[in-house]
């Protein structure tokens, strides 16, 4: 315990400095929502990193492949390719010039002045604020169930504290601070990550034979009766995809890989960092470092999470989610059993870098969403943005708060953190990102167009998240409530549907609204198309 004590000192401490020196320098509402657009392109990928993996990569989907096995590497793929190449490439840069001649300071004011809609501004920035507490709770999640997993604390306590860290951090410093912290925080995650995974093969005779034991686990003794139910569902070994068509299948391809691998592109959290440096040529230079982050720290959660199947076998005779309890309870378990005890206590603040650094971001986010968009921008109070932002700031952190004491009462079995996660991240990708990529490529792309897609895909992505997908309807119990049952296509012939992630069907939906659309009204006259977009290299 005094490896946690030292350790917790040590990091708040240093994070309180870093959110004092951010409130210190905070001078403008400029550098209150951006950092004042002069931000490193080194610390810039570190903030976007540690912002994006959050703890819900490291336990949710850790602990997703310790059940499932070495096939979410597909999600560390996307996550390299799209969600920092085509991110920083194709989007940042464009997001960045446009944003800064438009003056913009968050992603619905960015879809706004490039339209000339203020509407797409107050409905962006309330939708993000209704939904962003599930996968803000689901971070939340993350961190408390290993707090609770390896100190032996209350779960609702750590909940509380944890939460009141957060608020204290991010509504002093603002994006400046977030940045600077992680920056902190992102240093921390990969120093720790490396450790992991060097020491799990150690720990296991190096990496072919912790791979060739992974492989021959399915075979061993005791472990077909314990995957018996995932066998069902299509289950084929951790170190094999599951047979395709099957509700494993679907869950892993759909939920977990397409969801968040392209959701990413979407997410207002991220896209607001863009706009952080002073040039393209910044984002060029982050592109290298926040590949590799980006690498180390999914690749080795994704990993790790497997091959604790091994490591739990052979101490126990049980695979990892018998030994642990629970989808999120195999990483902090692995950590308490099998790695040194000092590290456990680090491990603790590693954590608590990759779970508050997207917290605040995303708290951050929510601020931004409901009192500069919502209430400033489309209903017009005359309170300053930065109190408006701070209030909003807190409401959004109790909510978050609230969803995730909530969670920890739902099926152990379930892969909640994971399930939030892409159910958010999908959201955002059907909502936001045809109109997004349209924004910054087509002149001509109308208003109106932009309206239909926006409000087809979150239409399309809310009824099939509360009344189809299964896992999410089940959930939600809003269509057991209406119809008596977890989804309206079970028991149908269209039962398939039911495992299918609402992206597969949301995102097209709004690509194709977006495209009949703009055939219908034609091209946007040339006041609708910003001046700004205009000079837009």
């Amino acid at each position: 315990m005094i490896y946690v004590i030292v350790s917790l000192i040590i990091y708040v401490l240093i994070l309180a400095f870093l959110s004092y020196t951010a409130f210190k320098r905070t001078k403008s509402t400029s550098d209150y929502l951006l950092a004042g657009k002069q931000i490193h392109p080194i610390v810039m990928a570190l903030s976007y990193g540690a912002t994006f993996i959050s703890t819900s990569a490291i336990v949710g989907f850790g602990g997703a492949a310790g059940q499932f096995g070495l096939g979410l590497l597909w999600l560390t793929v996307l996550n390299i390719f799209v969600g920092v190449f085509i991110a920083f490439v194709v989007f940042g840069k464009r997001t960045r010039e446009i944003g800064h001649r438009l003056g913009t300071n968050t992603m619905p004011e960015f879809f706004a002045r490039r339209f000339n809609c203020n509407f797409i501004q107050g409905y962006a920035g309330i939708l993000i604020f209704l939904f962003m507490p599930i996968y803000a709770s689901a971070v939340l999640k993350g961190i408390v169930d290993y707090v609770a997993k390896y100190t032996g604390a209350p779960f609702n306590a750590a909940l509380i504290i944890i939460a009141v860290l957060a608020a204290i951090f991010v509504i002093m410093g603002g994006l400046k601070g977030i940045m600077y912290a992680d920056a902190f925080q992102g240093t921390l995650m990969f120093v720790g990550m490396a450790f992991l995974i060097f020491y799990t093969y150690g720990m296991l005779g190096g990496i072919t034979n912790a791979h060739i034991a992974l492989s021959e686990l399915p075979s061993m003794p005791g472990v077909a009766e314990q995957v018996a139910g995932l066998t069902k569902g299509g289950f084929a070994g951790w170190t094999s995809m599951p047979v395709t068509g099957t509700p494993v299948w679907w869950n892993i391809v759909t939920s977990l890989v397409a969801g968040v691998g392209i959701g990413v592109l979407a997410q207002p959290q991220l896209s607001v960092k863009f706009m952080t440096v002073k040039s393209g040529r910044e984002l060029n230079r982050a592109v290298l470092s926040g590949g590799v982050f980006i690498l180390f720290m999914t690749g080795v959660a994704f990993s790790v999470g497997a091959l604790s199947n091994v490591a739990f076998y052979n101490a126990s005779g049980q695979i990892s989610v018998v030994a642990a309890g629970s989808n999120d309870s195999i990483i902090p378990t692995f950590i308490k059993v099998f790695l040194p005890e000092w590290f456990g206590g680090i491990f603790l603040v590693i954590l608590l870098a990759a779970g508050i650094s997207t917290l605040n971001a995303l708290v951050h986010t929510m601020g931004t969403a409901l009192g500069r968009d919502f209430l400033k921008q489309s209903l017009k109070l005359k309170t300053k943005t930065i109190t408006l932002t701070r209030i909003a700031m807190l409401i959004g952190l109790i909510i978050s708060t609230m969803l995730a004491w909530l969670s920890s009462m739902l099926d152990a079995s379930m892969a909640i953190i994971a399930i939030g996660t892409s159910l958010f991240f999908g959201l955002c990708a059907a909502t936001f990102l045809p109109t997004y990529f349209a924004a910054l490529y087509f002149k001509k792309f109308p208003r109106k167009a932009a309206l239909a897609s926006i409000m087809t895909g979150s239409a399309a992505s809310l009824f099939w998240l509360l009344f189809v997908q299964e896992k999410t309807a089940g959930s939600l119990q809003i269509c057991n409530l209406l119809f008596k049952t977890t989804s309206i296509v079970k028991g149908t012939a269209l039962q398939t549907l039911s495992m299918v992630d609402a992206i597969v069907v949301a995102l097209p939906l709004s690509i194709l609204a977006a495209a009949i659309a703009w055939a219908i009204v034609g091209n946007a006259q040339e006041e609708e198309a910003s001046a700004a977009f205009n000079t837009a290299n």
